[in-house]
């Protein structure tokens, strides 16, 4: 008789190898919150549609889009309305500012006329009282226009400024020393007086015995007119004697200097014809006619304000 093979046991499964990770395999499996679940399962249910469903909801809600169709629609008309209102406001403002400016620019028109009479008399009183040495006051007091040959001088800030101070300037008023000052104009134009200049003007500022030139903040003022660089300084004289002696006289080698060591622009040129305007605003304070052309007599010219 055959014997019956034996009967093997089920072998019994293997653990998983996540098993002591049990918290984070639940969170895999269920990453979806049962609420989320549910309310996923009833709009599937219901529909995608979120549209009202009874005949009340959806007249509420026709009513309320006609109500927000009705404001547009006031909105819009307003903004219509109101529009050329307020175009014609604009062009009127714009019509007062073009009309104002329009009158400053005639009040200065005549202000430079009735200033161009003003230094005419002052003109004919001095040649009626000084004689031939008129033209020479006028000529020095500023008080006329100068043509001639002379040089043309243009300083410029550096074009990298640096920090730091001391050097040829002594201090250091400004941080960047990269700058053009004050003081470095003031001594570019003594030396072009001292070296012969006959008249001078800086970004056509015409120079007088009373001009001043200092610093307010970062601008350079010349006369209480703040200057822009490059600043352009014209010198009537004789141009190539008078281009010589400036560059070899002090303040020739110290602008040059502040060239080499900041880096600061400078060009001069000799040139044929210059024309320098007369100084603005200059008046006449105080002043005695000379008795026969033999007595003395005082002048002291001023500038004054307008």
């Amino acid at each position: 008789m055959s014997q019956q093979p034996p009967v093997r046991s089920t072998a019994s499964p293997r653990p998983r190898l996540d098993a002591s990770m049990s918290l984070l395999t639940n969170v895999m499996d269920h990453s979806l919150d049962d609420g989320y679940a549910e309310a996923a399962a009833r709009r599937g249910e219901t529909g995608r549609s979120g549209l009202p469903r009874t005949a009340r909801a959806k007249l509420g809600l026709a009513l309320g889009l006609v109500l927000v169709a009705v404001v547009i629609t006031i909105g819009a008309a307003e903004a219509r309305i109101s529009a050329p209102t307020l175009a014609k406001e604009r062009e009127e403002l714009i019509d007062r500012i073009e009309t104002g400016n329009a009158n400053a620019d005639k009040l200065a028109r005549n202000v430079e006329t009735l200033r161009g009479e003003v230094r005419e008399k002052q003109r004919q009183a001095l040649k009626k009282n000084g004689g031939d040495k008129a033209d020479l006051a006028a000529l020095l007091a500023g008080a006329d226009e100068v043509v001639g040959p002379g040089v043309k001088l243009v300083v410029n800030d550096a074009k990298e400024a640096t920090s730091g101070g001391g050097g040829p300037r002594g201090s250091a008023d400004f941080s960047d020393t990269g700058r053009v000052r004050d003081h470095d104009m003031q001594r570019v134009v003594n030396g072009l007086w001292e070296s012969g200049a006959e008249a001078v003007s800086i970004n056509g500022q015409r120079l007088t015995a009373l001009s001043a030139i200092r610093a307010a903040g970062d601008a350079i003022l010349v006369d209480n007119k703040p200057l822009a660089p490059p600043y352009t300084v014209l010198a009537v004289g004789d141009g190539q004697r008078l281009s010589t002696a400036f560059q070899d006289s002090v303040d020739g080698q110290y602008l040059h200097v502040l060239q080499q060591n900041y880096h600061i622009r400078t060009s001069i040129s000799v040139q044929d014809s210059l024309r320098l305007p007369a100084a603005p605003s200059l008046i006449v304070r105080t002043a005695e006619p000379i008795a026969g052309g033999s007595g003395k007599g005082d002048a002291d010219t001023g500038k004054g304000t307008s």
